[in-house]
């Protein structure tokens, strides 16, 4: 057979398969941001572990503030699972998160907390029904993974913020910056426009940014480099935060931003707080954190900020990633606000 009577063989034959929809649409660069419906009294919030496990007397005091705030919780069948570390088997992790995601009359999903284990489901969650239906996926720490997938797939936005093991157990001895941070969630779900300031650091770098705002644990992120998850960082505000890491590791992690590409096409940076392990005796590493970070930034022209109130701490306030924000670093201030 000839090459064109081959051809016009197969073109009918091709034009007989459906067309196939692309499971992860890219995120194009400038494409507009989705965001999900804000809530209202009477919502329905999701409460799953798609990672590490946690008891249901461990998540009673987030349902009574969640309940005070209006919503109605819906308890997934992972809380009070356990398989080792994890909130239930790969499989009942994957399955009570695609239901909660699938479900149209949740509004919203609470991760109950982070440890370990959203990697291991990410590639096998169908989206389809969330892209047509997005809500709000919420959490910080493992559940980067998460946020970062929805970055660089879905152009849909989520909150990074505190999960249900960190609501005081009893509210009136919280301290005010615990209340703080978890109001900050309900103001975030409520559609409120978010409004935060920093501390002065010394180490900052001046100057005024734009652009949309993602990131999240730094380990996380270095992880899911050349993955389908991996952050899309160019032209956005990123922010970073870490804990139980060597000084060393952390340069590594940086090392890793700068050489895949994630730090030069930034239009701003923002350090969040990172509990370092202490060098072992002998093995001192000879670099602040403000060091590594200056570094690995010193020939880019964008503002960068240290102490930005967001990690594993008490001042752990919530963020909507993939929404746009001005970061403005000045001598006596850095805010971050919501535009």
């Amino acid at each position: 057979m000839n090459r064109k009577n081959f051809l016009a063989s197969i073109i009918p034959l091709a034009a007989s398969f459906p067309v196939l929809e692309k499971s992860h649409p890219t995120n194009e660069p400038g494409a507009a941001v989705v965001i999900p419906p804000y809530l209202k009294k009477g919502d329905n919030i999701g409460i799953t572990c798609p990672a590490g496990y946690i008891t249901a007397e461990e998540i009673e005091p987030s349902l009574i503030k969640l309940s005070e705030w209006g919503f109605i919780t819906v308890l997934g069948k992972t809380v009070g699972k356990k398989d080792f570390t994890y909130g239930g088997t790969d499989e009942e992790r994957l399955n009570d998160f695609q239901q909660m995601l699938d479900d149209k009359n949740i509004r919203a999903i609470l991760c109950a907390r982070g440890g370990y284990g959203a990697v291991r489901i990410i590639d096998k969650i169908d989206f389809r029904q969330f892209v047509l239906h997005p809500k709000w996926i919420i959490g910080f720490s493992d559940i980067t993974v998460m946020h970062s997938h929805l970055n660089r797939n879905y152009n849909i936005a989520s909150i990074h913020s505190k999960m249900c093991n960190s609501f005081p157990a009893d509210w009136s001895l919280a301290e005010p910056v615990q209340k703080e941070t978890i109001e900050s969630i309900q103001k975030c779900l409520s559609g409120e426009k978010m409004n935060y300031t920093a501390v002065p650091n010394s180490n900052n770098k001046m100057g005024i940014a734009s652009g949309a705002l993602v990131g999240g644990n730094l380990k996380t992120i270095e992880s899911l480099a050349g993955s389908s998850s991996d952050l899309v960082t160019k032209n956005k505000i990123l922010f970073v935060e870490d804990t139980g890491e060597y000084l060393y590791s952390i340069d590594r992690m940086f090392w890793n931003l700068k050489r895949s590409g994630k730090l030069d096409k930034l239009s701003g940076l923002m350090v969040g707080g990172f509990k370092i392990k202490k060098d072992d005796e002998g093995e001192a590493f000879g670099k602040t954190l403000e060091e590594i970070v200056l570094e690995k930034v010193t020939e880019y022209h964008y503002p960068v900020c240290f102490d930005f109130p967001v990690g594993h701490q008490k001042n752990n306030f919530a963020l909507k990633c993939g929404i746009k924000h001005r970061l403005t670093v000045q001598p006596d201030a850095c805010t971050l606000t919501e535009i």
